[in-house]
């Protein structure tokens, strides 16, 4: 994959002599612990010094630069302020890890020891802070890079970082876990910044190839099996692309886990260009993008693959491209559903719900999960509505949607819970199919509308829907991302997976 290597992280003992970065966890208002005092010593007291102005420690993610005196081996010095203990989150510490990532790439150091010394007033765990820090500074660091001269990526080194202050076997499980989860980040975002004559329906399966390395079971169904299942919606959407659809499956069952799955299903348009009802240039610079529920599904499952969880997931991806062509769907079509439904279309770039309602009902009664979670970037009215905050959150099930929620603040992608109201589905009746496939009025609150085409192809199974719209990208860099893909839902998911197996 173009991008540049994975930080190598370690847990340490004690702080090497011969380590050529020292980085200091220290919150505001408390002491120097017993390391960091005595390294202070030895730089007689210009630690301390640098930590004594008001301000220096308040903002969790400040660096502070120093360089030792001879005395020191280390070429530099950098406290790394925490701001108060009892402030101290995982998503803090993630943000602070992704600013100290960028502070050592600016000073162009590749190898680092990070010392943490008991830090009174939080109840985090040594090794969760360590490794949440270590999360953080290898989401920053991932690169997405295919220029062919002067490649930044190809001349990455891979950076190494020593681990001191918590125990080693704690340590160890903690960072097995935010590994697993970067790298399920990486992969999302990279099929996300993947240009679109690199990722398409013909190549989409072989991107999904390396997932069998850990552990996951790749399914790719293509269009004659589609047309042969009935799945009428999702061959419609792509019909205008010379390029056929497929569904992907996924399958990741842990040892000793349920039989019975979750099921996680993605929005995979590879290129949106509105089909006949075609988008404005500006519009469609992004679309390449539209497939980045799918790639947060993906990411989801490396991620607990990766981490090897007791937990059965299913994967199912709806992929396509919206295409105009004379083979397009046409606004006023009507065309059946896998699920029996007829739909009547109207706007064709509403395309994505039409993907997902084969796709929803595919992993309902194929499947039978105890859970279906979708994800897609659905609408521009979500987008509207709640701006560059939060990210849409609609469910039948108050439980699962309150833990999604509060999953979503423990990694900082925040979600908001809309209305999933009956009421919604009087306008999407219409006088020559059993559905129509938006509201008359497009103005007219779009999200709900689509929650509720949707959830008439849930079989009644648990079900929340996700609706990222305009978290796929972000355009300029972040503590915890450069520019490029977000992968936005990876990390909110894979909290609340393991915290409900913990609550099980």
């Amino acid at each position: 994959m173009p991008q540049s290597p994975a930080p190598v992280f370690e847990a340490a003992d004690d702080v090497s002599v011969e380590a050529p970065v020292i980085v200091i966890l220290q919150a505001e208002g408390l002491p120097l612990g017993p390391r960091a005092a005595a390294l202070d010593a030895a730089m007689g007291g210009i630690v301390s010094r640098a930590c004594s102005a008001p301000a220096a420690l308040s903002e969790c993610g400040t660096c502070i630069d120093l360089v030792p005196p001879r005395a020191v081996s280390a070429r530099r010095v950098v406290v790394l302020a925490l701001g108060k203990a009892d402030s101290l989150t995982a998503f803090a510490l993630a943000q602070a890890g992704g600013k100290l990532g960028a502070h050592l790439e600016d000073k162009g150091e590749d190898e680092a020891t990070v010392l943490l010394d008991p830090i009174e007033g939080t109840s985090l765990a040594a090794a969760d802070i360590l490794a949440r820090v270590a999360l953080g500074l290898r989401l920053r660091r991932y690169r997405f890079d295919l220029r062919n001269t002067k490649p930044v990526a190809a001349a990455d080194k891979t950076w190494r970082l020593q681990l001191v202050g918590a125990e080693k076997a704690a340590m160890d499980t903690a960072l097995a876990r935010v590994n697993a989860v970067a790298e399920g980040v990486e992969y999302a975002r990279t099929l996300v910044n993947l240009p679109p004559n690199h990722l398409h329906p013909d190549s989409f399966a072989a991107h999904l190839e390396p997932l069998r390395d850990a552990g996951i079971e790749v399914e790719v169904l293509d269009a004659a099996k589609l047309k042969e299942l009935g799945a009428t919606a999702l061959l419609a959407v792509g019909a205008g692309s010379v390029r056929a659809p497929r569904l992907a499956v996924l399958r990741y069952r842990g040892e000793g886990s349920s039989d019975q799955p979750l099921a996680f299903v993605g929005k995979g348009v590879c290129f949106d260009s509105g089909g006949l009802c075609i988008k404005g240039g500006a519009q469609m610079f992004d679309m390449k993008a539209d497939m980045a529920g799918a790639a947060a599904v993906v990411g989801l499952l490396l991620s607990l693959a990766r981490q090897k969880s007791p937990v059965h997931a299913i994967g199912v991806l709806g992929i396509a491209e919206n295409l105009p062509s004379g083979h397009s769907l046409k606004p006023r079509d009507i065309i059946s559903t896998l699920s029996g439904q007829s739909v009547e279309v109207f706007d064709t770039d509403a395309e994505g719900r039409l993907i997902l309602a084969d796709c929803l009902y595919y992993a309902a009664t194929r499947f039978e999960p105890s859970v279906i979670v979708d994800l897609a970037t659905l609408t521009y009215s979500v987008m509207r509505g709640l701006g560059s905050i939060f990210a849409g959150l609609f469910s039948t099930d108050d439980a699962i949607a309150s833990g999604m929620i509060a999953a979503g603040e423990t990694v900082g992608e925040r979600f908001w819970r809309l209305p999933l109201d009956h009421a919604y589905d009087e306008g999407l009746k219409s006088p020559l199919a059993d559905l129509r496939h938006h509201a008359k009025d497009m103005e007219d609150g779009d999200a709900p509308y689509a929650a509720a085409f949707l959830r008439h192809f849930t079989e009644d199974r648990p079900w929340v829907h996700l609706d990222i719209a305009g978290k796929e990208l972000a355009g300029e860099d972040r503590p915890l991302g450069r520019q490029g893909a977000t992968a936005f839902g990876v990390q909110m998911l894979e909290e609340w997976v393991q915290a409900s197996r913990k609550d099980a």
